[in-house]
């Protein structure tokens, strides 16, 4: 048995209870993450300090911690909000963020939805987004005061290989090209669902008329997205793509190039940022050869031994395709600068094919594995590459961390020390905060947490949608717990674990 196949035991962070205890529990497993002993408080704490290098749409950033875009799977059927979403984005403004990084993931076109209920930004919705922003404008005032240096993004995306427009359990998606190992697990089955070069010109004028709507409902920037698999994410590594789009480098980015272009084009001035997968590893899924008595074993990557050099991923090594290469990472990251990107939000992999370099967890979900290794060593990698951007790229570009969720009680230790040091300008977290929102609010505040308000990463925020439910923090929020979808989340969870 090899050492990556050793059974591991997983230690809980809420058990270490000390950042002394954490530290000794990471020279254990080999990985180095920072983690500041105190936490600063009052007006001179590293994270309570203005981004200074960068103004979006002529503010300056008021603090060091951002909010990630979030899929909600409950809007209406026409792409609206409904009240689940306005109390999410009320509760945004109430974190004490001071960049919300898109807030919602909102689709450009109707088939481009993982969802049938996901946000829509179309002409037809833009007076029911610029409710939605201003919504949590209010939150943030009436709790913080002053709005000045409060910004806020909306993402925009297509979703690509994971569409879902019509139906919660139906497969309809529409790629960039065919993939060996994604194909058959996501349902492309004919090359007639890869998007020709005209249909390729048509989604980037829904791109470029999605920001004109954001820029009329009051938004200060848009995100272009791409990350996690999702459509414009997958051309950055359409390698075996004839044509305009795929091929060599420059191909590979010219759906962005275009976006870009034709917002300046139609006399947009709004401000851009661009949400990264830095890079990516091949498919995962559940070892079978550990899978015991219906349990799932660990993940391990799907075989790719007949597929090198690998060429199907966006800086990921073509001879060892479970470790990063960044080189086209750094020219990327000049492109957006080139481009008049303003922030850049760095992430990795996807949820939907490799969730645990991602969002490391501790409890996978339901179409996941459990971890083959302790998820800190996925945040360390994570935080390392983020560092390793920061400090190649252009100094005026704002950079944002992901992956920090699973650091629970020490988030704030780290987050505090990656960004007095300038590995990252400003620490997002995302499902931290459906249960927490004011989880670094109260760090800097009171230099001390709501242990019971801490995610633990049940994962139970995306078992449910992934099973066609709501998405929300079912252990943690109690609005969410009395919903008649938590007990049925509890039912779909025996079932899968009696499997």
């Amino acid at each position: 048995m090899s050492e990556s196949e050793r059974p591991f035991k997983l230690v809980r962070l809420p058990s270490l209870k000390t950042v002394a205890r954490f530290r000794e529990h990471m020279t254990r497993l080999g990985v180095s993450i920072p983690c500041d002993e105190a936490l600063e408080t009052g007006e001179q704490a590293t994270l309570l300090q203005p981004v200074s290098q960068a103004r979006v749409n002529g503010k300056s950033i008021g603090n060091r911690w951002a909010i990630h875009p979030m899929e909600g799977w409950d809007g209406t059927e026409s792409g609206r909000p409904t009240e689940e979403v306005y109390r999410r984005w009320r509760r945004f403004g109430e974190s004490g963020a001071k960049l919300i990084y898109g807030g919602e993931a909102m689709a450009v076109r109707p088939d481009g939805r993982a969802n049938p209920n996901q946000l829509m930004i179309l002409p037809s919705t833009q007076s029911d987004l610029e409710d939605l922003r201003e919504e949590l404008v209010k939150a943030h005032r009436e709790r913080y005061g002053s709005v000045d240096d409060l910004v806020i993004g909306f993402q925009l995306t297509h979703s690509g290989r994971f569409c879902r427009p019509n139906e919660k359990s139906r497969w309809e998606p529409r790629v960039a090209y065919r993939h060996p190992l994604l194909d058959q697990r996501f349902h492309v089955d004919r090359d007639e669902q890869v998007l020709s070069d005209a249909e390729v010109e048509s989604l980037i004028d829904s791109y470029i008329e999605a920001a004109q709507v954001a820029a009329n409902a009051g938004a200060d920037f848009v995100d272009i997205k791409h990350c996690h698999g999702y459509l414009l994410h997958e051309f950055l590594s359409a390698h075996t793509r004839p044509g305009r789009y795929g091929g060599p480098f420059e191909n590979r980015t010219r759906v962005l190039r275009e976006i870009v272009a034709g917002i300046r084009d139609s006399g947009n001035e709004i401000d851009l940022g661009v949400r990264l997968s830095a890079f990516d590893f091949v498919p995962f899924r559940p070892d079978p050869e550990r899978s015991i008595r219906g349990k799932l074993g660990p993940g391990i990557p799907e075989e790719f031994s007949e597929l090198l050099p690998y060429r199907y991923g966006f800086s990921t090594h073509p001879d060892q395709p479970v470790e990063y290469e960044l080189s086209e990472t750094h020219q990327f990251v000049q492109l957006c600068h080139e481009l008049g990107v303003k922030i850049l939000n760095v992430s990795c992999g996807s949820p939907y094919y490799n969730p645990h370099i991602q969002r490391p967890a501790a409890y996978p979900p339901s179409d996941g594995y459990p971890p083959a290794n302790d998820p800190l060593i996925d945040v360390a990698r994570q935080i390392d590459v983020v560092r390793q951007i920061r400090q190649a790229a252009p100094p005026d570009l704002i950079v944002v961390g992901s992956g920090y969720s699973y650091l629970q009680d020490f988030l704030p230790h780290v987050a505090q020390h990656v960004v007095r040091e300038n590995w990252v300008d400003v620490v997002g977290i995302g499902r931290m905060v459906l249960s927490y929102p004011e989880i670094l609010a109260d760090a800097t505040s009171k230099g001390e947490l709501a242990t019971k308000l801490i995610c633990r990463t049940f994962s139970d925020c995306t078992t449910a949608p992934r099973n066609g439910l709501k998405s929300g923090c079912y252990p943690l929020d109690k609005f969410y717990s009395k919903k008649e979808e938590f007990e049925k989340l509890k039912e779909i969870k025996k079932t899968i674990s009696a499997r």
